[in-house]
């Protein structure tokens, strides 16, 4: 393996200056971007986040004339083109699906005191780690110590359907795989 500087600094940054915050970010960073890679894995090609991020601008930029809808428009069809370059074997629905995820045609966050995607990851995993004995006592004071009663902050703030899945795994009614399956896909929704 070539010598990376940014894997060093990385790695650094991990073990010699991350605390449990910074890890708990890390580790999810991590999940979601395996996550993506095998999403594009099956082509044999990885995403590149820059060269993606630089055609989105330029595409943007161009939009920006017509309007919020036109812009909307020109970002989706620059996703559906990225996932078509990266994954030629998925499906016309299975395309809609990521491209719905990605950029959902009406805003998941329409409430203004909805809960951001990674942030119900992270609640999710705590609460789960929680429930089955095998969350730190130092993180479970941590949480109590700014929130109160955070488990059942947590449950209330879950839809019903992530409720469900919780509530199914937690009973051994699904699989660790089927959780962290179903979990991603309402997740998603």
């Amino acid at each position: 393996m070539k010598k990376d500087p940014e894997l060093v600094r990385a790695l650094d940054y991990i073990l010699n200056h991350s605390n449990e915050a910074s890890i708990e970010v890390l580790s999810e960073a991590i999940v979601r971007r395996r996550r993506d890679l095998t999403i594009f894995n099956a082509s044999g090609s990885n995403p590149d986040p820059r060269q993606m991020a630089s055609q989105i601008t330029e595409q943007i930029n161009a939009g920006v004339g017509g309007g919020i809808e036109t812009m909307k428009k020109s970002v989706r069809e620059m996703i559906v083109r990225i996932i078509k370059e990266n994954a030629p074997e998925l499906t016309a629905a299975q395309i809609d699906e990521l491209s719905e995820a990605w950029l959902p045609e009406q805003s998941v966050n329409n409430e203004k005191d909805a809960v951001p995607r990674d942030m119900l990851v992270s609640m999710v995993d705590q609460f789960v780690s929680f429930s089955r004995g095998e969350m730190k006592p130092s993180v479970d004071k941590n949480l109590r110590g700014e929130m109160g009663e955070w488990p059942k902050k947590y449950w209330n703030a879950f839809s019903p359907v992530i409720r469900s899945i919780i509530s199914d795994f937690l009973k051994e009614r699904i699989s660790e795989k089927e959780f962290n399956t179903k979990i991603g896909i309402a997740l998603e929704i």
